[in-house]
């Protein structure tokens, strides 16, 4: 048996979840059905394959760069050792994410079978998950290009379908006659009544030569490009970064169109077969989605938070910083966050994307931030601002510390208000304890760190002519971030 490599595709953004998903913090870090998120449910599955005598090496991550420190504190709080992490420098579709997946598999020299998952979804029979993901190994082993497919529970038009070519056999699998792009709810009601299609789960299970070869096949630019950029890759850490400009110029394309749809229909030398997955499978691609999955009480409402709820029904309410009632509605999406409201009818809630694009065209930070903001030290969280003021509270994770740093258009005066601080300003270094207090001059290099064993909390209060966040020069940093 080929030596298995997990693969965990976690570059999406997640938009149709907004106002919870944001650019800088999308839904795959996020805690949506559960303690864990949903990046790490799809490493613990792919992972559970090591505890049904399949042998599985530590995951490979190929995620945005920015997005990198969030991988790597989520898989630290799992005690996922030894993962590799790939950074996109910038989005190419998963053709290229799951081409960079194989040449990285492939570093030792041997030619690992890619258990291949997208980062953002949920399956709630594991079990099942496991059975499946082993008939797609078996025939992952034999050559095959493996696609697991979706029982449909349900007309669906937001999801892409698979036509099998034949019945499933005594190895689990079926021979797969086409790929089929998201359908209209007539024609997606058809598919479901003729018992012949699954909807398309996007997740794969292939050799890595065999998905080098076909992509070589089918798309040569791609192969090429990704490769090109992969020869100039650097390392950082757990990092593994291909070439920024090199990648750039890949083509964007997704595996579908790249090689599957390519594979069905003619003799093209590489078999494509499908697993059946039955497995309570949902791609939470919506918030119609998180609904559906979620636990409902008698009246059809999922709420999570602080949530009060009188004479409503089929309503989802997801509360994350302050009480949120609903009186008298039925087939609503209401979420709330520290900085905006979302009310949807739940059949419309593909339609969130819209307001995405809006916030990106008016450049509003609503659309990629959350008011508290995750750093490799911690997080920030912007209580308050006005007229050349800020004020924020600060948390440094214990051992941690922010980059030597200056700043050319404000001062700071920070607050301790737990834990140890132990600040650099200028030539001189102090350690301060609750209810100490210091000023940092603008233009003074300075430091914050944390040097106890546990977490330090601050209040900082910023003034100046200028308080954006790249008003910040780097002179060292713990976390490669240099400059500005």
């Amino acid at each position: 048996m080929h030596p298995i490599v997990p693969v965990i595709m976690a570059g999406g953004s997640g938009t149709r979840l907004w106002p919870l998903s944001r650019a800088l913090y999308p839904k795959q870090f996020l805690a949506l059905t559960g303690r864990d998120t949903l990046f790490q449910l799809a490493v613990q599955r792919v992972m559970a394959l090591a505890d049904h005598d399949i042998e599985a090496a530590a995951p490979c991550v190929v995620c945005n760069e920015e997005h990198r420190f969030l991988v790597a504190d989520q898989l630290q709080e799992m005690n996922v050792a030894g993962a590799s992490v790939v950074l996109e420098p910038v989005g190419r579709n998963t053709a290229p994410a799951m081409t960079l997946a194989a040449l990285s598999s492939q570093a030792a020299g041997a030619d690992p079978i890619l258990v291949v998952t997208p980062a953002d979804q949920t399956v709630t029979a594991p079990p099942a998950f496991i059975r499946a993901l082993r008939d797609a190994v078996r025939a992952a082993a034999d050559g095959a290009i493996v696609v697991l497919g979706v029982m449909p529970e349900r007309p669906e038009t937001g999801y892409g379908y698979i036509r099998t070519a034949g019945a499933v056999g005594s190895d689990g699998s079926a021979p797969v006659g086409r790929f089929v792009e998201k359908p209209t709810a007539s024609t997606a009601a058809e598919y479901v009544a003729s018992g012949e299609y699954y909807w398309n789960s996007g997740m794969f299970v292939v050799r890595a030569s065999v998905w080098l070869k076909a992509l070589e096949r089918f798309r040569p630019d791609i192969a090429a490009a990704t490769r090109t950029a992969w020869e100039v890759r650097g390392a950082d850490q757990q990092f593994l970064r291909p070439g920024k400009a090199e990648f750039a110029a890949v083509p964007s394309e997704s595996v579908d169109y790249a090689v599957m749809e390519k594979c069905t229909g003619t003799d093209s030398g590489f078999p494509v077969r499908m697993v059946p997955l039955s497995a309570g499978w949902s791609d939470l691609g919506a918030w119609d989605a998180v609904w559906q999955v979620g636990e409902r009480d008698a009246e059809g409402n999922a709420a999570h938070g602080d949530v009060l709820l009188e004479n409503t029904r089929n309503t989802l309410v997801h509360a994350s910083s302050r009480l949120v009632s609903a009186v008298g509605v039925d087939d609503l999406i209401i979420v709330e966050t520290a900085d905006a409201v979302l009310v949807t009818r739940r059949s419309a809630s593909q339609d969130v994307k819209a307001v995405v694009a809006r916030l990106a065209k008016d450049r509003r930070s609503e659309g990629t931030l959350h008011r508290r903001v995750h750093r490799p030290w911690g997080w920030y969280d912007g209580i308050d601002q006005g007229a050349r003021f800020q004020v924020k509270r600060i948390l440094v994770k214990p051992g941690a510390s922010l980059s030597l740093q200056m700043h050319h258009h404000r001062a700071e005066h920070w607050v301790v208000v737990s834990g140890t601080a132990e600040v650099t300003c200028g030539a001189k270094k102090v350690l301060l304890t609750e209810n100490q207090s210091t000023y940092i001059p603008l233009g003074e290099v300075h430091r914050l760190a944390n040097p106890g064993s546990i977490p330090l909390e601050i209040i900082e209060v910023q003034s100046g002519s200028y308080l954006g966040e790249d008003d910040i020069v780097r002179f060292e940093d713990n976390y490669g971030r240099l400059g500005h």
